[in-house]
């Protein structure tokens, strides 16, 4: 009696293949975004047990998002150029590695560290599995499909964070919100090992490392100066110097990128206005809305004395409008066009960050959670038209390098959100106005940028309606989509 031959495997692209692939790539872009919330809810028990002060509690946050911000574009590139699965497999590590650092950190050197390593991972993660899901799925109707639902599931760990963060670190204490993410990386990873199949690009650019290296080292020691200069003074000299070498690496930067063959950042793209407008408001969109968010836990713990729990749940009306909103934001985009739908979306989020700025210790939760929705709602309508006004402003070809960059400005905004709105705060309590107060005017300058930038998308937002593809139209759904980018 003869052994029956064994069952071929499955080829690539192969239905059961391409179920475990979306698996493995939702998962891994869950674990990224969850982070992204969840830290938020754990900020005033990271401040209590870690002795810190808001200084503190800004490179907590802003460690991980400076690198997520400046190593995005870098990452779909790695990815692309040395294989898709080795790529996206060496962020799950990094990420999970690091994970486990900032749960076993013992001082506020050491968990910012493992933030830094963090950010490195979710840079490499990100951008290469969504590439792995484009190599994946080649007919374009279908890569529509795939790409939605990676982002709807993925988009789901924006709304756990806050519920998430909260009933860990009111149980365990602020550790447990990174441990959560070493049982995910290990399933990635066998996963990941055992059934992605690896593909590349050979066409790939070459690297851009003199202009990554500057933009990073730019970006950072302007962060530097904004959150420190408060607690410093604004006239120190390190300040003062730090303000000098920002400028001095900026320019350097620039100068390399526009004498690249293959820069990172194509400075000619930045000659269209669509693509120049669509990014600055992109920008601003990341200042206002990671800025204030990086507050909400802290105003109700702090300032209205919940409990971290129930603060986690009371920010939740943000991140809920979002996930329930961006899907539709793509669909309004192409019905009513770019310029008429991110503008009213920024004008409701200024609106509603106004409204924030008027909140006091004794206002009640039935006259505060409409004012995080609306904040919620404008930014989900203005983040997804963004990113599609950007790809439409660039050939079809680059596509993925303008969605890529539409997700660095709005990342570049986040790292100057934390860091300009806390010293908006610390420099009213150095003189004399109360942690209420201080927030309140960090919620209305917030607002008002946002205001503002609403009034300068309806007047140069040009060419404001999406092109119709043979998939649709036009529409970038993904919470976090443009942080990943495929060529």
């Amino acid at each position: 009696m003869t052994a029956s031959p064994a069952a071929p495997a499955a080829p690539v692209g192969s239905r059961p293949n391409r179920v475990v692939l979306l698996t493995v790539a939702c998962l891994g872009q869950f674990m990224v975004l969850l982070d992204n919330t969840i830290v938020g809810a754990a900020l005033p028990d990271m401040r209590d047990r870690l002795n810190t002060g808001l200084t503190g509690l800004q490179w907590i946050v802003d460690a991980y998002v400076l690198l997520v911000a400046m190593l995005l574009l870098s990452g779909g590139v790695f990815a692309d150029r040395f294989g898709r699965k080795r790529v996206y497999l060496t962020g799950v590590a990094v990420f999970t590695a690091a994970s486990l650092v900032c749960s076993l950190a013992p001082s506020l050197g050491w968990l910012i560290t493992g933030r830094v390593l963090q950010g490195i991972g979710a840079a490499a993660l990100s951008p290469a599995s969504l590439a792995l899901l484009a190599a994946a799925y080649p007919v374009p109707r279908e890569r529509v499909k795939a790409i939605g639902l990676w982002a709807g599931l993925s988009g789901i760990g924006l709304a756990a964070g806050p519920v998430a963060g909260g009933v860990l670190t009111e149980a365990f204490g602020w550790p447990a919100i990174f441990l959560v993410n070493l049982p995910i990386g290990v399933l990635l990873l066998l996963l990941g090992l055992r059934c992605l199949e690896e593909t590349r690009n050979p066409h790939a650019p070459a690297l851009d490392v003199p202009g990554t290296a500057l933009s990073v080292l730019a970006v950072g020691v302007l962060t530097y100066a904004l959150i420190e200069g408060g607690a410093r003074g604004w006239t120190s000299p390190l300040i003062l110097g730090a303000f000098a070498i920002a400028a001095v690496l900026l320019a350097a930067s620039v100068t390399v990128e526009a004498r690249h063959p293959a820069p990172m950042l194509p400075l000619r793209l930045f000659r269209q206005r669509l693509f120049t407008v669509s990014n600055t408001a992109m920008v601003v969109t990341g200042f206002a809305l990671m800025g204030s968010s990086f507050f909400f836990s802290q105003f109700f713990v702090y300032v209205q004395g919940s409990s971290i729990l129930r603060a986690g749940l009371q920010t939740l009306p943000v991140s809920l409008a979002m996930v329930v909103v961006s899907p539709y934001a793509g669909r309004l985009a192409a019905r009513y066009g770019f310029r008429v739908v991110v503008t009213v979306g920024l004008a409701l989020a200024g609106l509603g960050l106004l409204a924030l700025g008027t909140v006091h210790a004794d206002t009640g939760y039935g006259n505060v959670w409409w004012r995080l929705a609306v904040v919620g709602t404008g930014f989900a309508l203005t983040m997804s038209p963004l990113t599609g006004a950007a790809i439409q402003a660039v050939s079809p070809h680059e596509g993925g390098l303008a969605s890529g960059i539409s997700s660095t400005t709005r990342q570049i905004g986040a790292v100057l959100g934390v860091a300009l709105l806390g010293a908006v705060v610390r420099t009213r309590q150095s003189g004399g106005a109360s942690f209420e107060a201080g927030l309140n005017s960090a919620f209305l300058a917030a607002g008002a940028v946002t205001l503002a930038t609403a009034v300068f998308t309806g007047l140069w937002l040009a060419r404001s309606r999406p092109e119709e593809s043979p998939t649709g139209p036009l529409t970038v759904t993904a919470p976090n989509e443009a942080a990943a980018h495929s060529r």
